[in-house]
């Protein structure tokens, strides 16, 4: 019903004109618990610093009561007003409100600046609310705004007097902002957070659920030395936490190829045990080696008779032209004697007997030498 009311009125006033091109700025359609309170904030332009502003409530500008003027404040327990002339804001705060205050009012600044709202007071919860409509921030960090609410409808956060954030994130004078809606405990709640707050971003904003909206005003303040160094430890604390993350990633990475290195190292060791231990078993097994070799008698024996002539000492066996070496070879086949003193199983000793040819019982160095060949049995 308040919907098509102000639809009313707003083509009331395009029609007559009485809008203006200098109109002021303000939330259209609020809702107040019981007892609650609230302030709306009034934006309007450049060149109405001086002017007079004044709150009256009514169907029709034209007719409408005057509750309050900023020139004459008349002393009031549930009203007040106050103008800002450097943001061009001024704002009336209403406290205690009951149902019966419930209808439309008028922001109206003097030389015909004016716009209309809808203020509604209801007995049980409000169709939106904020726990706080004044919030305080740090510049470079964030704040964040609860709109409760239990209305249906698009939901957006503007700032008053400048555009609107609908999706869920985007941008505002350089701050980002985040929109999340979720429910908690049994209510709706849509979380308006604003990081990277400016100095600039100081001033009043309104969350829209439906048809309804709620102003908030966010003071971002320069920050203290304290703040600073609370900052920068917390950027700190990140950083290392990130860095932390990085290594613990970087260690999971590396000790899987090492845990499998491992595993083969050790499953080599095991093999290589059991070859070895496999081997040992298989060489006790086995009988030992019996193998005989060849004797002499699978063997051709040759035996040799040597005698030389006179001839020098120092020469040896070496036959020179006034020497002759002779050598009598009986291989052992042809050796028949059946009482043969030369067996094949038998060890060969060889005994040197030095005779002179002349003198048979004395010896001289260039004397023949014979080489007498005896069997022993072994």
């Amino acid at each position: 019903m308040a919907t098509h009311h102000l639809l009313v009125l707003d083509i009331f006033f395009f029609l007559t004109g009485l809008s203006g091109i200098h109109s002021v700025s303000t939330v259209s359609h609020v809702s107040v618990k019981q007892g609650g309170s609230i302030t709306i904030p009034c934006l309007y332009h450049h060149g109405s610093e001086k002017h007079v502003k004044y709150w009256c409530s009514g169907y029709f500008f034209f007719s409408c009561s005057t509750r309050i003027r900023t020139d004459s404040q008349s002393a009031s327990n549930w009203l007040s007003i106050s103008d800002n002339v450097t943001t061009r804001v001024f704002t009336v705060t209403m406290k205690n409100l009951q149902p019966r205050v419930s209808g439309y009012f008028w922001c109206a600044v003097e030389k015909g600046d004016k716009t209309h709202l809808y203020l509604s007071v209801a007995t049980g919860t409000a169709g939106l609310y904020v726990d706080q409509q004044h919030v305080t921030g740090v510049e470079g960090q964030s704040v964040t705004v609860n709109c409760n609410y239990s209305n249906s409808g698009g939901f957006c956060w503007c700032r008053l007097g400048g555009s609107c954030v609908e999706s869920r994130v985007g941008n505002l004078d350089g701050a980002s902002v985040e929109l999340k809606r979720i429910p908690a405990n049994g209510k709706k709640v849509m979380i308006i957070t604003m990081s990277q707050l400016k100095m600039k971003n100081t001033g009043w904003y309104w969350c829209a659920v439906g048809d309804l909206q709620m102003p908030v005003h966010i003071t971002v303040n320069q920050p203290t030395t304290t703040q600073i160094n609370t900052t920068t430890n917390q950027n700190n604390g990140v950083t290392d936490e990130k860095r932390q993350e990085r290594i613990q990633s970087l260690l999971v990475v590396l000790l899987i190829p090492l845990s499998l290195l491992g595993v083969v190292i050790a499953g080599t060791l095991v093999t290589w045990k059991m070859l070895i231990k496999h081997k040992d078993k298989k060489a006790k097994g086995q009988p030992p080696n019996t193998s005989v070799q060849p004797t002499e008698s699978e063997q051709d024996i040759t035996y040799s008779t040597v005698s030389h002539t006179k001839g020098t000492a120092q020469q040896g066996l070496i036959p020179e032209s006034h020497g002759d070496l002779y050598s009598n070879v009986i291989p052992k086949q042809h050796r028949t004697a059946q009482n043969d003193p030369f067996p094949y199983d038998a060890v060969t000793y060889s005994t040197v007997v030095t005779k002179n040819k002349t003198q048979p019982n004395a010896a001289e160095p260039d004397d023949v030498v014979y080489s007498t060949v005896a069997p022993h049995q072994r």
